[in-house]
């Protein structure tokens, strides 16, 4: 059952708002239209709609009615309030009521290109309308008609002007014009035309996936109008109700969902540990563990004994925190206990720097150590599945070959994934189906603000190592234009002259790609060629095959490289205590957690580290987050700042945490964030299980989301 205890006056105001709804229940709880048939219509029932068509709405996800329904408008073109042609300032985006005072006149251009232009003009003023290559905008536009223009406000050497405005007569009720996310052959006037023909579908009832008595508590707009106005609003006030309702709905629907995978998904575990050897493990190591790290091990130890389900916890800790031990630990109990453990790493080199490591902390005790990559020969790695399906290897490391369909084990109880950001659910629940219902750890270093963690990570409880070992230093920051680069490369030479090494990151490949970044070949070779043609430089980057990359990063561990040109492919990187210093070109580039983690590959041994960025932008945005770089080494300080500063659209990079894809929900607004979790304690307050009859709508909702994430349903 779902179910979270309240407490004190808390617990009153739920109780008494619990008591309305079980009064109101069968007055307000009537069987209407739902919206889940609406997901069964295809697109290609709508007017107009055949099968060509019907391919480039699928290609913006739309392949059906409710597909449609709940294809946001990406912006919104208010044509309410309307500007006199006198008070436009130029660069603006406003909307004029004008009459066309001449006809249109066509010129051609070179590249047999036509431009078209014609005047307007309101009691204030006039300027000139302006449109590329469309044939038909004469015959569409008539001289002494008054239109309302919508544009962006520009100016040549004849005044004022709009390029390419959007338009209709003015006696149209035109309110706020939507527009939407389109794709070649597909404008936003077509989706638009679309969605009026979906809404004209929609039942006068609908089954709302929030009761009534829920929206009266938290003051939100039922479906069908949050619907039709989050597409056609009449008002501000209008679109801001509709948003606020679908907005909040998308987080509850997400919120009690990952709930649900919490409390539901963890069956009971077959693998039944009876004894703790974290003291023993402790002895191997050659340093001292933190509290913060005996903490984590603790929590995971305390599951594994005392819970009957397997155990689901994410050890997520900064950069250089010490997670491999915390992982190492647990490891070791599993294997104590009889069983074996599973370590998948998302690279090679990583995986290959994980076994040394391995082998050489357990050197001398009876745990078999194995190793199995995509990299290894085939007999090899035939081999090598052999012993561990006999079961002659106790903890085995790897890549991704641990999950696939020829590699099984003997009894496993233990998976852990390292890096969590960089696998999906799916790639977890492979790797726990190598066995029965055994106990997962996740670890990442990529710092979550705590607005986040409870949804990204709600199938997952958290133990969170927030403190460094005291022999770990931090990073020394400063921020460098490109008039300081000689600067930079100077002291990069007389670090290398001391023996360390050093990387140098730029954000793209190849030439051209941006005309202001440094292209990571073409800087690599010049390096090579003038400041360091008398030290070993070596290049990695993403569009290299991965043997290559793996080749040229051992060259770097074994230190036959002393400087490393990269881009973000190091992000995720492997162990190199000798690195002493990251120079990072373009900073303003990247987004301040991904600075965080390239920073991380410095720092890692027992010499002082630095991280220079070099950047010439004089932007507000720039400076702020350039400075939080150079201030603090704390990565759950940066994460929050630069979800404030960015919001969630580029925070994850490529979309490989597993969640399933939000509509209109906005993960930086902590408000609705805030919301949402009263409005689910609510509602598992007030119905005790999401399955609840009375939340049939929702549980429908929640179904969807989740199919589209890969996770089961609820049953």
């Amino acid at each position: 059952m779902l179910y979270r205890k309240q407490s004190g006056t808390k617990e009153c105001i739920y109780m008494m708002l619990a008591t309305q709804i079980d009064a109101a229940h069968r007055l307000f709880y009537k069987k209407g239209g739902n919206m889940a048939s609406l997901y069964k219509i295809p697109i290609s029932n709508l007017s107009g709609i055949g099968p060509k068509r019907a391919e480039l709405f699928a290609k913006l996800g739309i392949n059906s009615i409710g597909d449609l329904l709940n294809f946001y408008p990406r912006t919104y073109e208010d044509w309410n309030s309307v500007e006199k042609i006198e008070n436009l300032e130029y660069g603006s985006t406003a909307c004029i009521r004008a009459t066309l005072a001449t006809s249109i006149n066509d010129a051609r251009i070179s590249g047999g290109r036509i431009i078209s232009k014609a005047m307007v003009f309101d009691e204030t003023g006039s300027l000139q309308i302006v449109f590329f290559n469309n044939r038909f905008i004469s015959s569409m536009l008539k001289s002494g008609t008054e239109y309302l223009f919508y544009g962006k406000v520009t100016a040549d050497t004849y005044g004022a002007q709009m390029i390419a405005p959007t338009f209709s007569a003015a006696q149209d009720s035109t309110n706020i014009k939507p527009i939407y996310r389109q794709t070649a052959g597909l404008p936003s006037k077509n989706i638009e035309k679309a969605v009026k023909q979906a809404l004209s579908m929609l039942p006068k009832t609908i089954n709302d996936p929030l009761p009534q008595q829920v929206r009266g508590a938290f003051d939100l707009c039922d479906l069908g109008t949050a619907l039709r106005n989050i597409h056609f609003p009449k008002s501000g006030d209008e679109l801001e109700q509709a948003r606020k309702r679908l907005i909040i709905e998308e987080l509850v629907v997400l919120n009690l969902g990952m709930r649900y995978l919490q409390d539901y998904s963890r069956e009971f575990s077959g693998v039944k540990i009876s004894d703790d050897y974290s003291d023993e493990f402790e002895t191997l190591l050659p340093f001292t563990l933190t509290n913060a790290q005996k903490r984590a091990i603790l929590d995971c130890i305390t599951d594994m004994k005392q819970k009957r389900t397997q155990m689901n916890r994410l050890v997520q800790g900064d950069v250089g925190s010490g997670k491999t031990a915390v992982a190492a630990s647990v490891c070791y109990t599993v294997v104590k206990n009889g069983f074996q453990a599973a370590f998948m790493a998302p690279t090679e080199i990583l995986a290959r720097q994980h076994y040394e490591t391995f082998c050489k902390l357990l050197k001398n005790t009876d745990v078999r150590v194995g190793l199995l990559t995509g990299a290894l020969k085939e007999s090899e790695k035939k081999k090598v599945r052999k012993r561990l399906a006999d079961g002659e290897i106790d903890l085995i490391i790897g890549t991704h070959a641990l999950i696939t369909d020829k590699t099984e084990f003997n009894n496993l109880g233990l998976a852990v994934t390292d890096e969590q950001h960089r696998f999906g659910v799916a790639q977890r629940s492979r790797l726990l189906g190598k066995g029965k219902n055994p106990h997962l750890l996740v670890m990442s270093a990529t710092p979550i603000p705590r607005t986040l963690g409870l949804i990204i990570f709600g199938d997952l409880d958290i133990s969170i190592i927030n403190e460094l070992p005291p022999s770990r230093k931090p990073v020394k920051t400063v921020w460098f234009n490109s008039n300081q680069r000689d600067r930079a490369y100077n002291f990069i030479r007389s670090e290398v002259a001391d023996g360390r090494q050093a990387y140098i990151v730029c954000p793209l490949v190849e030439e051209g790609e941006l005309d202001d970044v440094v292209a990571a070949e073409e800087y690599a070779a010049e390096l090579m060629l003038r400041e360091f043609a008398d030290i070993p430089v070596g290049l990695v980057h993403g569009q290299m095959k991965s043997d290559e990359k793996d080749e040229v990063m051992q060259r770097f561990v074994s230190g036959e490289y002393s400087i490393l040109v990269a881009t973000t492919v190091i992000e995720v990187g492997v162990d190199v205590p000798n690195a002493s210093v990251i120079m990072i070109e373009n900073a303003e580039r990247f987004g301040l957690s991904q600075l965080h983690q390239l920073r991380g590959r410095v720092g890692r041994g027992q010499f002082q580290s630095y991280c220079i960025l070099i950047s010439d932008k004089k932007g507000q945005t720039t400076k702020e987050r350039l400075e939080v770089m150079c201030s603090t080494n704390d990565g759950f300080k940066i994460a929050d700042e630069d979800l404030r500063m960015r919001g969630p659209g580029d925070f994850f990079g490529e979309r490989q945490h597993g969640l399933p894809q939000m509509a209109i929900a906005d993960f930086a607004d902590a408000k609705s964030l805030e919301l949402s979790q009263k409005i689910s304690d609510y509602i598992m307050f007030a119905y005790k299980d999401i399955r609840n009859e009375e939340l049939r709508a929702l549980k429908a909702e929640i179904n969807r989301l989740f199919d589209r994430g890969g996770h089961n349903s609820l049953n």
